[in-house]
């Protein structure tokens, strides 16, 4: 598993790492016993650092992270969690006294007194912009109640006024082949300041795996059902906010430059994010242990040809650019 330093934390971390909201809820159950088997094979696969978030299954995500890295102690993993959506998205809300309490929560459930990282979860666009916000993470720094602090954004907007402050470590955004606008501005700015880009959902929700049809059926506790028009939280989240049948079709296309590359396609699409300049690490869910270790295996791929970024960028102007990229 090839290595890499996450932005300002300084921390060397594997450039696929384990994006744990499916632990928590929102993909169909996964019970006790097949968490800590995901956490299992993720780390034995050389996985360093896993992402969660404190509202991912109220906690139970967490819980199950902190139990697991209990009983062992010899490893050495970095944990990047997130706070924000345990109250109304409302900017008031962003408050030392509440980021105190969201993060005794997160230690608690971690079993840890310092937190590795701490992002502020997708907040409202005007959170980005207050000082008050970044002064009370560098409260809780001084605090010892956390080590770093980054963000998860929803837009490249967000990203950048992010990423124009000296104590963000981080930047989590959600780039994949179908959602590749973060490449124009994001990640070279993210390069100039020493800022990490965590890619999330980069497998659009699973339709860079090739394996969804148009009567593909989700079950009714997955965000890929609930969410798919935004009912719940940012459209984006869902299937990188593209429509569901152009993405059905492009990811079969994915399928076949995947192939040329003699390469599964999510591993393709794996591979291809963690090889791209300025990306410190890609954060895929596994709800199986096997999934784990296929996802963590993209991380020893051989360099991908320059042509197969013409491709990958050549698919999305033909089904996606004209409707997303303006959006996010």
């Amino acid at each position: 598993m090839q290595q890499r330093i996450l932005g300002r934390t300084g921390r060397s971390v594997s450039v696929i790492s384990l994006g744990t909201w499916q632990l928590g809820g929102d993909w169909g159950n996964v019970s006790e016993d097949d968490a800590a088997a995901i956490l299992e094979v993720s780390v034995d696969s050389g996985v360093t650092m896993f992402d969660t978030a404190d509202v991912y299954g109220d906690g139970r995500s967490e819980q199950a992270i902190g139990a697991f890295l209990a009983n062992r102690p010899d490893l050495d993993i970095f944990v990047a969690t997130k706070m924000g959506r345990r109250e109304a998205q409302d900017p008031a809300n962003f408050t030392l006294e509440n980021f105190r309490a969201w993060t005794d929560r997160s230690r608690k459930n971690l079993r840890v007194d310092t937190l590795d990282l701490v992002q502020l979860h997708c907040p409202p666009t005007p959170v980005f912009s207050d000082d008050r916000v970044y002064d009370a993470l560098d409260t809780l720094v001084a605090d010892g109640a956390i080590s770093n602090y980054g963000v998860s954004v929803e837009t490249v907007d967000e990203a950048l006024a992010a990423i124009a402050r000296p104590g963000v470590a981080t930047v989590q955004i959600i780039l994949n082949a179908f959602r590749l606008k973060p490449l124009d501005a994001v990640v070279p700015a993210a390069i100039e300041a020493g800022v990490g880009i965590i890619a999330r959902v980069p497998l659009a929700s699973g339709l860079l795996s090739g394996k969804y049809t148009a009567h593909t059926e989700f079950a009714g506790n997955d965000h890929r059902n609930f969410n798919r028009n935004g009912e719940l939280f940012d459209v984006g989240e869902t299937f990188s906010g593209v429509d569901y049948d152009k993405g059905v079709e492009a990811g079969l296309k994915f399928s076949g430059l995947a192939a040329e590359a003699a390469l599964p396609p999510t591993k393709a699409a794996l591979a291809w994010l963690a090889q791209l300049d300025g990306v410190s690490t890609v954060i895929p869910g596994a709800r199986t242990p096997e999934q784990a270790k296929s996802n963590a295996e993209a991380g020893t791929v051989d360099q991908l040809s320059p042509e197969f970024t013409d491709e990958v960028k050549a698919l999305y102007d033909e089904y996606f650019r004209e409707d997303i990229h303006g959006r996010w």
